[in-house]
């Protein structure tokens, strides 16, 4: 599943005339919502997805593993392709090795690494953001490319760059930094913390391979057509369903509070001629459908042995 996945996330990475939007899928339940209603690509970020199975803050104590089980279990759930959020790689070059040959078992199409030190982690657009050493980020990168060489060079490595906005780094940084990471041979550089369109533009400029930009201290957010006029195809926008979803339960809630059942009654009569998909296994996954399936061959299977066993008697 992970090559052919990567392939697909290849494919929209390269076209040119449509904006792939790139969302978070909160869980697994709701990325199956997204699919069917034709999300194309997702991202599982470390703090909003992964901390918000775990509990724990984007503050580097979210372990490799559990970040790879969490995008695992996603990513087998839906038809789009899913990108990981690496962080700084969970170690140096070794560790880097594994989290990709992990990421490629777990069926996932790509992996984001950023270059802030590893001991020094911090949550995007914190105070107080560094960059690790350019030679020790070209080593993480190099070391995260090669593994992908040596176990599917379909999978996507994706190069965050922090140097805008880091107190040891700045405009000129970012834009070096870039450049180099694409010298080095991932697939995608992503610019974090950009302050303005021209600063995109200049971006975009020292690149050939898939770029895109998080907000950062643009005024607002921009619109695809803009996207396609900066020569960006991809948008980042992964907290759209973090907001939406967290909105809606807080409003049910505060109804609730206020009048218990009538305010589920309430919710169901708003959504009559509206109706929305329940994110359940279907039928093609190892859920009821296949328990009935396999209960059937099972007994089956059981009467025919025991048929025989009371022919022999």
């Amino acid at each position: 599943m992970g090559s052919e996945r990567s392939r697909q996330l290849r494919s929209l990475m390269r076209r040119q005339h449509k904006v792939l939007a790139v969302l978070h899928p909160p869980t697994a339940a709701y990325a199956r919502i997204l699919d069917a209603a034709g999300c194309e690509a997702g991202f599982v970020g470390t703090g909003s997805v992964v901390g918000g199975v775990t509990g724990l803050a984007d503050v580097g104590t979210i372990t490799m593993t559990e970040c790879v089980t969490v995008s695992g279990w996603i990513a087998r759930s839906v038809g789009f392709p899913v990108i990981m959020d690496g962080d700084t790689g969970h170690g140096g070059i070794m560790a880097v090795r594994r989290l990709v040959r992990e990421c490629i078992a777990a069926g996932l199409a790509g992996l984001r690494i950023d270059d802030q030190p590893l001991e020094a982690k911090r949550r995007t657009e914190s105070a107080g953001i560094e960059i690790a050493p350019l030679a020790q980020v070209i080593a993480r990168y190099r070391a995260a490319v090669e593994m992908r060489d040596e176990l599917d060079p379909d999978f996507v490595i994706m190069a965050q760059c922090y140097a805008r906005d880091a107190v040891n780094g700045g405009l000129d940084e970012a834009l070096r930094r870039m450049a180099a990471y694409e010298a080095v041979g991932v697939d995608w550089v992503q610019l974090e913390a950009p302050h303005s369109v021209e600063e995109i533009r200049a971006a975009r400029a020292r690149l050939s391979v898939p770029f895109s930009f998080m907000m950062g201290r643009l005024p607002r957010m921009l619109s695809f057509d803009e996207h396609l006029q900066l020569g960006v195809n991809i948008a980042w926008l992964p907290g759209f369903t973090h907001q939406v979803t967290w909105a809606a339960l807080w409003d049910f809630m505060q109804d609730f509070n206020t009048r218990d059942i009538a305010a589920w009654e309430a919710f169901r009569k708003s959504r009559e001629g509206r109706p929305y998909p329940v994110p359940r296994v279907g039928p093609e996954g190892e859920g009821a459908h296949m328990q009935g399936l396999l209960e059937e061959r099972y007994a089956s299977l059981a009467a025919r042995i025991l048929g025989k066993e009371s022919d022999s008697d």
